[in-house]
């Protein structure tokens, strides 16, 4: 079983060596990428509100034939709900734009997993995505061969209680994504790694995977879906373990957002170091238009 510290570990030293050897290089102007990946939660929206700067950035590289996608942890919202909550917003993504930890979770257990039975810990949209790709589901856990937890929001004894079971009696802990805690309009709610942790110290055993950013599964997944290889591509982002380590997995250029979750203190003392940071997508435009 892989433990997620060790993981994160691992991801930290292999970028620090990254940025050793890359220190000296100057980094390209910021609209010369060909792919732009985007957060959602805390980096393009936040609750109800877009965030400034994000439909001029949008709109720039639209007209300059620039690829984008939408790439979100969240494990609440099918890839058809973001694309409408993205429209609302007004902005326009197609359906092969967005990707969610969701369908990313469901892709990995059909892919990546012989004949699975999952018993799920989540939302409908998780369970929704795991039917778009046909992977059999139960809620009884001697039926179980895995345990896929994603946020969710009635999570209680019961659901532990059958969760902690499942992995007792050999079933595969996997989490949708390691984000411990998410922003919303004034406030922050637990993530799944959240529902993870208690799974894991209820049942001794920690998950064998994560799907989620910043995990290699899920940056080879969407390079291959884009077709682009990962230095040719820029990764925007509010969190500096997932959004960022995310970029730094997949071998892509990183921009840090302060319009999340980060703190101007934790982005200082943090040895996870994007390309670039900006007050907001704002600073994006501003230099864009400079060039």
């Amino acid at each position: 079983m892989l433990i997620w510290g060790t993981r994160l570990l691992r991801w930290i030293k292999g970028y620090l060596r990254f940025r050793k050897k890359g220190a000296a290089r100057d980094l390209p102007d910021v609209v010369s990428y060909d792919g732009y990946f985007f957060d959602l939660d805390g980096t393009v929206f936040l609750g109800d509100r877009l965030l400034p700067g994000v439909k001029e950035t949008i709109d720039l590289l639209r007209t300059k034939g620039k690829k984008i996608l939408f790439l979100s942890n969240t494990t609440i919202r099918t890839r058809r709900e973001c694309q409408i909550r993205l429209q609302k917003l007004g902005l326009q993504a197609r359906l092969d734009e967005i990707v969610t930890a969701a369908f990313a979770a469901a892709v990995y257990m059909r892919e990546q997993q012989p004949d699975p039975t999952v018993l799920v810990v989540g939302e409908p949209a998780l369970a929704s995505e795991l039917d778009e790709q046909g992977v059999r589901m139960t809620t009884r856990p001697e039926q179980t061969t895995h345990v896929l937890v994603g946020m969710d929001m009635k999570f209680d004894y019961a659901k532990l209680h059958r969760a902690m079971k499942a992995v007792r009696g050999g079933a595969e802990l996997i989490a949708a994504n390691p984000d411990p805690n998410c922003p919303v309009a004034g406030d922050i709610i637990p993530d799944t790694w959240a529902m993870v942790k208690a799974i894991e110290a209820a049942s001794g055993v920690a998950p064998s995977a994560i799907v989620g950013k910043p995990s290699q599964f899920y940056a080879s997944k969407v390079l291959e879906w884009c077709g682009l290889r990962g230095e040719h591509c820029l990764m925007i982002g509010d969190r500096l373990e997932t959004d960022i380590l995310f970029g730094h997995t997949g071998g892509m250029r990183t921009a840090l957002v302060m319009t999340g979750v980060t703190t101007k203190r934790e982005a200082e003392l943090s040895p996870i170091r994007p390309d670039y940071v900006w007050h907001s997508m704002e600073r994006f435009v501003e230099l864009a238009r400079a060039l």
